[in-house]
């Protein structure tokens, strides 16, 4: 499992990779620059004009390398994806199971809960360690705001039910996000989440980080058989991970939105990393991308207590770890979806 902690990023505009024995060559201008034992990564993502072998392609597919392709930028652009892995009775379940109404709202009340408790608990931890930089009071109304939204998930209901709560959950944690910045406010404001361009540097920070997640999250639902196409929330739409969408819910405020305060907030990001193009998109260049490419991957490596688990787990695991409880509910092993919840 620690090979999932690996992820070799590729930012490098031209680089070639390929396959020499057992191991992933990068070539910058025909010259080797960086050699790899397959055996040891878990993913690759490669940003911009970056060029892969097939045989290498091949290779990744055979030993369970998730390979990503994305704009120089971060924009997810395709995957590579070898034989689908685990028992195709798993996949059946799934798919019976995305089929039934009822079923889809259990996991995706999980989901909704995992996403709000977490954010609750993003607003609290900055409550606690900033109370005196930041609006408490409005803070404050939103975590209790969250409280009450919580309470009304305790029973059973419709997928569009669940899905408005979600929505306007989502809106009240994002109303305060910007209280949650307490450096550089001269260049990093967030009045609204916005994407498909990303129009300020905070949401281009949170766009790239989310592609990282999607990565990850959809890496982990294919190593234990199941199709991250298939979700409950998210209803199937060609081109798009439904149940990679859904699992990516619990982490959004764990470990995307932390980690873009504390880049921002420790001033390891700053105005000069981020352009405004002609038409209005904000762009990372090349050193913050490296910048945050490097935090997002020290940040897979710190331990945590799994709270269903009650074991010490990489951060890294945690997308596996999910996965894998998610397969044990979806063969009737398990009585729900142990959603993660940070505490």
């Amino acid at each position: 499992m620690k090979k999932y902690l690996n992820t070799l990023f590729i930012t490098t505009q031209g680089a070639y990779l390929h396959k020499e024995g057992e191991t992933v060559v990068v070539l910058v201008e025909k010259e080797a620059k960086l050699q790899v034992p397959i055996h040891t990564l878990g993913g690759i993502i490669c940003f911009g004009s970056v060029s892969m072998s097939p045989h290498l392609m091949g290779f990744c597919a055979e030993n369970n390398v998730a390979v990503s392709f994305c704009s120089e930028y971060g924009k997810f652009l395709a995957g590579v994806h070898g034989k689908v892995s685990g028992n195709v009775l798993l996949r059946r379940e799934q798919y019976k199971k995305a089929d039934d109404k009822n079923f889809s709202a259990r996991v995706a009340r999980a989901c909704v809960i995992g996403k709000i408790a977490n954010g609750r608990a993003v607003l609290s931890r900055a409550l606690r360690d900033h109370a005196d930089k930041i609006n408490a009071s409005n803070v404050e109304s939103t975590i209790k705001r969250l409280q009450y939204t919580l309470g009304q998930l305790e029973g059973e209901m419709s997928l569009d039910t669940l899905r408005g709560i979600e929505g306007d959950a989502a809106r009240a944690y994002f109303s305060v996000f910007d209280h949650l910045i307490v450096a550089q406010k001269d260049h990093f404001r967030f009045d609204e989440r916005n994407r498909r361009p990303p129009m300020d540097n905070v949401n281009c920070l949170l766009s790239f980080l989310y592609t990282l997640l999607m990565h990850d999250v959809r890496a982990a639902l294919e190593s234990v058989g199941l199709d991250s196409c298939v979700g409950f929330l998210h209803t199937d739409r060609p081109g798009r991970a439904g149940l990679a969408l859904d699992m990516m819910e619990e982490f959004r405020p764990y470990i995307v939105d932390r980690l873009a305060l504390s880049l921002i907030n420790r001033e390891q990001v700053n105005a000069k990393g981020f352009k405004k193009s002609e038409s209005g998109a904000v762009l990372m260049d090349d050193e913050t991308r490296k910048t945050v490419l490097v935090a997002y991957q020290k940040r897979k490596q710190e331990e945590i207590t799994h709270p269903f688990l009650n074991e010490s787990v990489a951060v890294g695991l945690l997308f596996y770890v999910q996965a894998l409880l998610l397969a044990r509910y979806l063969r009737g092993d398990l009585d729900g979806y142990p959603v993660f919840i940070w505490k």
